[in-house]
């Protein structure tokens, strides 16, 4: 089984800053993708920001410039530091990652976390 596991959530003011993390761990025979997506209430999931594992990024258009993805590869973790978090920030934050175990590494699947909470509040 693989797992994936997301901390760093919190409240923070609006202009400040937090750094989420996301650890995948169990059976991993490959990771192809790793993410973080947002949902904030009444709306629907939307990603954030993706890193492949070949190194490439992506990112919402709305998020560039003030979010990074980054990861640390010997530990199979993804960070995603947020700067300039606004109110509209404020959601439920998911890890995702795009996994094939070991008794199945022809056939990645997605895993998710289970998600942290961001507040972004005066």
């Amino acid at each position: 089984q693989v797992q994936v596991v997301e901390s760093g959530g919190g409240l923070v003011q609006p202009g400040g800053s937090l750094r989420l993390s996301c650890a995948a761990s169990g059976s991993i025979f490959s990771i192809y993708v790793m993410g973080w997506y947002r949902q904030a209430p009444g709306k629907q999931r939307e990603l954030v920001a993706t890193l492949s594992s070949s190194g490439r990024t992506s990112y919402a258009d709305s998020l560039k410039g003030r979010f990074t993805i980054s990861t640390e590869n010997a530990k199979n973790t993804v960070y995603l530091q947020m700067d300039s978090l606004k109110p509209e920030d404020t959601a439920v934050y998911y890890c995702n990652g795009v996994v094939s175990a070991r008794d199945s590494e022809n056939t990645p699947r997605n895993y998710w976390g289970q998600g942290t909470q961001v507040t972004v509040s005066s």
